[in-house]
């Protein structure tokens, strides 16, 4: 069997975007996203996440985990001398092969860099660089998109601050600045995607770069190429995320617990005062029966809430619900409930809808926003509902789980 071992290289530090690493991309960190593309290709044998950071290396096992994958998953610690900023990708994928090698007894064929700051990457685009090399030959490969654009650089010399409207001194790095070709009769130049790279493992032990030989280029939806750099990258692939990503909601098979939000989840975050300051709340009836089709289906069930107000716990207990409410720290009093229930945090369902609900987002598996949340939650999010808080987005979520008519799926046989 022929070893196709994934290395992500994936260190703590980051001065364009701290903790860049862990930064949640429709709803997963960057390291999650990028052990989802590796284990879901069809010849990875195995995934290895090179990190000095604890964090890092708990998010990628934690998602192992929760797609089913955690025997191909494994972490390398990185050592110091290799992680610092000046520190090259090789040497993590170097060491990491040693490792991995030394700890499986087995030698490594094929060997893929895989970088997290590629949000978009797909399993197909791993499968395609990984097979030019097990399959087809090539000593490397590596991602490309392919573009026409006319390519400009300044001139040896120029000024960078020259005056509006001045000649810079730019010339064409691809074309003649004099000649101007149309699009389909201009040669067909390729982007480096940075997302992945595939090498024969001998051949890069013997030269210790990533491109040797015959490198074959394996082209990429040029819509999904975003490298996150500085903090603008990251806002924009979470604003692409939605347009980009799967439509893909939850299952039964996915999930153990449901953790609601009240305000502006369960209700359409308006506040009744009368006139003794008495505060009401409008909810939606198909909500309720939505819990109580997850309550029958044996899923742990929660309401979390910043609010006081007392209508919070009188609606738990007219729904027969745990509740906790009037905390500072949700995220805290989360990971309580979820060590006290013996819950893994990967296995929660979330809903939300405001920034509040950003911290718990970044602890469980399934983070959810209601159509009606704030843009930085359904940013953040790995599914929307098309519902909005109090119309029925908790009816939605029962639906996802359960199926159109709430009733419990009939348990799946395990594959032999």
């Amino acid at each position: 069997m022929t070893t196709v071992l994934a290395v992500i290289p994936a260190r703590g530090g980051s001065k364009g975007v701290p903790g860049k690493n862990l930064a949640a991309v429709g709803g997963l960190p960057l390291v999650a996203r990028a052990v989802r593309a590796c284990t879901g290709s069809s010849l990875v044998t195995d995934v290895v996440v090179s990190t000095d950071d604890p964090a890092i290396a708990d998010a990628a096992l934690a998602a192992g985990a929760a797609l089913g994958a955690a025997g191909r998953v494994h972490h390398v610690e990185r050592p110091a001398d290799i992680a610092g900023d000046t520190a090259t990708s090789e040497s993590a994928v170097l060491h990491a092969m040693d490792a991995y090698e030394a700890e499986h007894g087995r030698t490594v064929d094929v060997v893929l860099l895989v970088q997290c700051t590629s949000p978009f990457l797909t399993a197909d685009d791993i499968d395609r660089v990984a097979s030019a090399v097990a399959k087809d030959g090539a000593d490397t490969a590596v991602t490309v998109a392919p573009f026409h654009a006319f390519v400009w650089r300044r001139s040896p010399g120029a000024g960078t601050a020259a005056p509006a409207g001045a000649d810079e001194g730019g010339h064409g790095v691809n074309h003649d600045k004099s000649h101007r070709p149309r699009r389909q009769d201009r040669p067909e130049d390729f982007l480096e995607t940075g997302a992945a790279y595939a090498m024969e493992a001998h051949g890069f032990r013997v030269h210790g770069h990533r491109f040797f030989g015959r490198t074959a280029l394996v082209e990429t939806d040029p819509a999904r190429v975003l490298e996150i750099d500085d903090p603008h990258d990251l806002a924009r692939a979470r604003a692409l995320a939605p347009l980009l990503d799967p439509a893909a909601v939850p299952t039964r098979t996915d999930v153990d617990a449901v953790v609601l939000d009240f305000d502006g989840t369960q209700t359409d975050d308006r506040v009744l005062v009368d006139s003794d300051g008495r505060e009401l709340v409008a909810v939606h009836r198909g909500d309720g029966l939505g819990i109580a089709a997850l309550r029958r289906a044996g899923l742990k069930l929660l309401i979390l809430s910043t609010e006081r107000n007392p209508v919070v716990a009188a609606r738990a207990r007219k729904l027969n619900l745990p509740v906790l409410h009037g905390l500072d720290r949700k995220d805290a009093a989360l990971k309580r409930w979820c060590d006290e229930n013996a819950v893994a945090p990967e296995r929660v369902l979330y809903a939300g809808n405001d920034v509040n609900d950003l911290p718990c987002f970044g602890m469980v598996g399934w983070p959810v926003a209601v159509a009606s949340a704030h843009d930085s939650v359904r940013a953040a999010a790995r599914a929307v509902t098309t519902s909005p808080g109090g119309a029925g987005a908790i009816r939605e979520i029962a639906a996802w789980l359960l199926g159109p008519t709430l009733s419990t799926p009939a348990p799946s046989t395990p594959a032999q």
